[in-house]
């Protein structure tokens, strides 16, 4: 680990974890179960936390613990899909909180290291260099435009903070990454920074337009765009999108990879229907879904 242990020791205090427990019959729960920890980050006197958004969906119940053990009940003030990033509040102030830096900004080959939670009061620290900024997508109707991959694995749960050498929080860590030299995704804190005031009033984006979302998880094979599952009773599920299924085009435009998928998609909002050609077999079938807010589904 290159970075400087009295920085590291001083970024300690800004670190949370999280304990979440989520109602069984939350929609979430088939996929990430109904007891989840975290990690998370303090970005305001105010108590205002980052973190991952997977790790809070549906939560009823969030305890922070600092890493003196102090504990508090969590609220969450936003959750913002499209980035993955979710703010909570806990009610502290005047805790030390770490420094936003600049995420737009970055380069390959740059030093940072990620700070993680590994239990309430115990923290792990993973150092690296930056291996990519930019564009990232995955299955669960995800991209980011750039997103931040780091050979520094994620030493501990998801949703802590990457850090600059200047101690200064650059993205919340989501998930490691199977790649050699790609070890980890971070979330760049900017997704935060330029909606910022509206997330902590509002929730979310008021003016932004809520993208259609059908609840499938597609996969690029040799075969093309696969279904390898759906989300249980949501709109492809309803609408009869079936696991197997090979997506070929969305309202008749051809789709050749994920991204030009997610693309077509997203031209549409939620409730506006969305035509998926698929290849079921040996045969080529229309399938209509009328796409749905992914965030009014998982509230």
């Amino acid at each position: 680990m290159d970075a400087q242990i009295g920085l590291v020791r001083a970024l300690v205090p800004v670190t949370l974890t999280l304990h979440v427990r989520i109602p069984g019959d939350h929609p979430s729960v088939a996929t990430l179960g109904d007891e989840r920890m975290g990690s998370a980050t303090l970005v305001d006197t105010q108590g205002i936390l980052l973190t991952v958004n997977y790790v809070v969906i549906g939560g009823r119940e969030i305890v922070a613990t600092l890493a003196d053990g102090r504990r508090f009940p969590a609220e969450i003030v936003a959750q913002d899909f499209e980035s993955g990033i979710a703010v909570l509040r806990i009610p502290v102030r005047d805790q030390p909180v770490a420094s936003l830096g600049d995420s737009r900004h970055l380069a390959v080959g740059q030093e940072v290291f990620v700070l993680a939670s590994t239990g309430p009061t115990a923290r792990r620290v993973a150092g690296g260099v930056i291996t990519d900024v930019g564009p990232f997508d995955a299955h669960w109707e995800y991209m980011l435009d750039s997103a931040i991959q780091t050979s520094a694995f994620n030493p501990g749960l998801g949703g802590g903070p990457l850090f600059d050498l200047r101690g200064r929080l650059i993205g919340v860590t989501s998930l490691n990454l199977g790649q050699v030299g790609r070890f980890s995704l971070a979330i760049p804190v900017h997704l935060f920074i330029e909606h910022r005031d509206d997330l902590l009033r509002f929730g979310l984006v008021p003016d932004r337009i809520r993208r259609a979302w059908v609840g499938f998880y597609p996969q690029l094979t040799a075969s093309g765009i696969v279904v390898t599952g759906v989300v249980p009773e949501g709109p492809a599920f309803r609408s009869g999108i079936r696991e197997g299924d090979v997506i070929l085009a969305v309202n008749f435009q051809e789709v050749a990879t994920r991204q030009d998928l997610y693309r077509e998609m997203w031209k549409h909002a939620a409730g506006e229907p969305l035509r998926f050609e698929v290849l079921r077999g040996d045969h080529r079938t229309i399938v209509e879904v009328v796409a749905a807010d992914r965030a009014e589904f998982y509230r």
